[in-house]
Formats: C-alpha cells, sequence, structure tokens
C-alpha cells in the first residue's frame, strides 16, 4: 500500500499539476466514444495499450470479458447496466470486447467444477462461457493444451461477440450504423493486439497502419 499512497502524491504534485486544464475540462463530464470490455486480469490495461486519455474509453472488466446473454440477464447485473448506459445515454461509436494470452478464466472452464466449490459466484460466473469450451473440444480436442487454450481465449472473443448482439437496444444501434462491434486478443507477453476479421474468420495483427 505505501507504493500506491506514494504514486497517489507523485500524481498529484506532477501529472495533474501539469495537466489541470484537462482535468477541469474532465470534471464537467464525459463523452467516450468508445466502450472497452475486457477481463480484470490485473495485466490487462485498456488505456496503456491503447495510449488513451482518461474520458476516452468507457472501460467494463469482469472475470473472463463475458457479456451474459440478454435472455439471461438477472436483476442487478452490472454489465448489462454498463453495456446500457455506454450505448442509450454516452451514444458510443465502438464496442470493443478484448481478450487475452494466458486467461485464467478460460483456463478454468476445463477444470473440474468441484474445485470452485468454495467460489460458487465464479463457477456460475463461468458458466456462461460453457459454450465457448464445448465448441473448441468439438472442433479442437486433438490440439495441445496451449494452442487449445489460445484458440479457447480467441473463440470466448467471438461468442461475447454474438451475446452482446441479444441486446436490442445494441441491434438496433448497429442497424442504423451508428455503432460498430470490434473483437480483439491481446498478447501480454508480446505486447500485440489482434482484430478479429470477419471476412476472412481470422484474428489478424493490427499493424501500425491500421485504421480499424
Amino acid at each position: 500500500m505505501d507504493r500506491l499512497y506514494k504514486g497517489i502524491w507523485n500524481f498529484q504534485k506532477s501529472y495533474f499539476r501539469n495537466e489541470e486544464d484537462f482535468f477541469r475540462r474532465l470534471s464537467e463530464g464525459q463523452s467516450p466514444e468508445v466502450l472497452f470490455i475486457t477481463c480484470a486480469d490485473s495485466r490487462v490495461d485498456p488505456n496503456l495499450v491503447t495510449q488513451s486519455r482518461p474520458g476516452e474509453l468507457f472501460i467494463v472488466r469482469n472475470v473472463g470479458n463475458i457479456i451474459p446473454p440478454y435472455a439471461a440477464i438477472k436483476d442487478k447485473n452490472s454489465v448489462a447496466a454498463a453495456i446500457e448506459f455506454a450505448v442509450l445515454d454516452l451514444r458510443v461509436k465502438d464496442i470493443i470486447i478484448c481478450g487475452h494470452s494466458d486467461c485464467g478464466a478460460m483456463q478454468a472452464l476445463y477444470r473440474d467444477e468441484k474445485e470452485f466449490n468454495n467460489m460458487p459466484h465464479l463457477r456460475e460466473w463461468l458458466h456462461l462461457a460453457g459454450s465457448v469450451k464445448e465448441i473448441v473440444l468439438k472442433h479442437y480436442h486433438e490440439v495441445p493444451e496451449a494452442i487449445r487454450f489460445r484458440i479457447t481465449e480467441e473463440e470466448n472473443v467471438l461468442c461475447q461477440l454474438n451475446n452482446i448482439q441479444t441486446y436490442p437496444f445494441v441491434v438496433d444501434a448497429l442497424n442504423t450504423g451508428t455503432l460498430h462491434l470490434h473483437g480483439w486478443y491481446y498478447n501480454i507477453g508480446t505486447g500485440s493486439i489482434y482484430y478479429y476479421n470477419s471476412s476472412e474468420d481470422v484474428f489478424e495483427l493490427i499493424s501500425e497502419q491500421a485504421n480499424r
């Protein structure tokens, strides 16, 4: 905690002091153009990897970057509430769903459920990604474990892209052309980010020249 307290002091004395005008404008309201949905993994930092400033991304994080299907939503669902707010109030133009390498949530799909008896909320949450495991085992059951995990992480992004399109207000915005969906995959070890090319059904590296 000491390091965090020192970080706050340094932020206030250096960065904030140099950007006071910027933060004064931020204090008057937010108008992000992007809803960025990603994993709660501590190694994934949306602002860092996109080099975005405060106010540019509306960020939603949870275990496994999972989006419950609209029909599966129960009362007080924070993910659904955030998507509603981003699309209907903030009027974001783009939604990015970003998975990542070495995702513990995706690896957990292949573990015995009994291992999560002491974590019932996590167990139930991961059930929402059960179809991802079924798809991977059906089509890639013979691949090595490391490759299977990578495929699972990518397949999960596609599953969540499908899930978010079960939200009527998202579909409405897509149909009017005011909203666009993007699937990304972040490799922590290399710093590379890949986008899903739906035309080719493949994740392709985002290059310096890319404008996706």
